[in-house]
């Protein structure tokens, strides 16, 4: 069982910049690809970024590309998302997550079955 502890969420400015951190304990983490999601108050949870097991394939939802990077540091056991030109409405919990299978892709497809708690990130226009 895969353990995720999400940080780096806060309050920022229209057109500012965050950086959300996962760490990840309890399994192999470099064996495995890992995404993000996010979840808007009357939403429901949507896909963000993911990036395959070795990093070198990363997806991303059309209205974040271009202004948010996935990325990872298996010695660390970590993955990033690095936020730039924050826009009101990427306000959301965002949640880490890891698939259930190893080897993945890192797709929106990748079965994602351990969450972590979730972080809130605002964005004040």
């Amino acid at each position: 069982q895969v353990q995720l502890v999400e940080s780096g969420g806060g309050l920022v400015q229209a057109g500012g910049s965050l950086r959300l951190s996962c760490a990840a304990s309890g399994r192999a983490f470099s064996n495995y690809a890992m995404g993000w999601f996010r979840q808007a108050p009357g939403k429901e949870r949507e896909f963000v970024a993911a990036i395959s097991w070795g990093g070198s394939i990363t997806s991303y939802t059309d209205s974040v590309k271009g202004r948010f990077t996935i990325s990872r540091d298996n010695a660390k056991n970590t993955v990033y998302l690095q936020m730039n030109n924050l826009k009101a409405e990427d306000t959301a919990v965002y949640y880490c997550a890891a698939p259930r299978a190893p080897w993945g892709r890192g797709t929106p497809r990748d079965d994602f079955g351990s969450w972590g708690q979730g972080t809130q990130v605002t964005v004040s226009s």
